[in-house]
């Protein structure tokens, strides 16, 4: 997929941003404030329906410029299966909705940076659990936002000094750009 899709600057995305933590039960879902500043946590939804026709209508509520999908990496920055699946997800993702640039994120220890922040928030096992995948991708996003405004260093297993693949489209529509 790196090879088919072009690579754009992560810094020309304007709009909000929808990040997707993608697992095999839920889909967490977060979005950037309308300055991009920072991530808030938006949904969670599940992974075995039509997540797609959900996503549908989150895009257009929050009038998305960009969707930026977590990369599972293994803790040495390769690829594994997930991350094969990931790129597959992206791809179905980029024919779905052609005008909106699909950006992969190393989304390492998300998921754990969630999980401890709940647990220090004196947050239920039950509520964590029904959460969890909400707030990494909060966690996925923020990180990402802290990047493009240049307030983190990128690790050197991201894909490329951008922080991901990116598809950039000409043309981004106005209310009818999701369907």
């Amino acid at each position: 997929m790196a090879d088919e899709l072009p690579r754009s600057n992560p810094r020309a995305v304007k709009g909000r941003i929808v990040a997707l933590d993608v697992g095999a039960v839920r889909v967490g879902v977060a979005v950037s404030d309308p300055t991009g500043s920072f991530a808030l946590a938006v949904s969670v939804l599940a992974a075995k329906g039509d997540w797609m026709a959900d996503l549908t209508g989150i895009l257009k509520e929050y009038q998305a410029d960009a969707i930026l999908v977590g990369m599972p990496r293994r803790t040495d920055g390769t690829d594994g299966p997930e991350a094969d699946r990931m790129k597959l997800v992206a791809e179905d993702l980029a024919s779905r909705f052609p005008r909106v640039d699909i950006i992969l994120w190393d989304e390492r220890f998300t998921t754990m940076i969630a999980t401890q922040a709940m647990i220090e928030a004196d947050v239920s096992r039950k509520k964590r659990r029904d959460k969890v995948d909400k707030v990494a991708a909060v966690v996925l996003l923020q990180s990402y936002l802290d990047y493009l405004r240049g307030d983190c260093v990128v690790s050197a297993a991201q894909d490329q000094p951008s922080g991901g693949d990116s598809r950039k489209r000409r043309g981004h529509g106005g209310k009818n750009a999701y369907t």
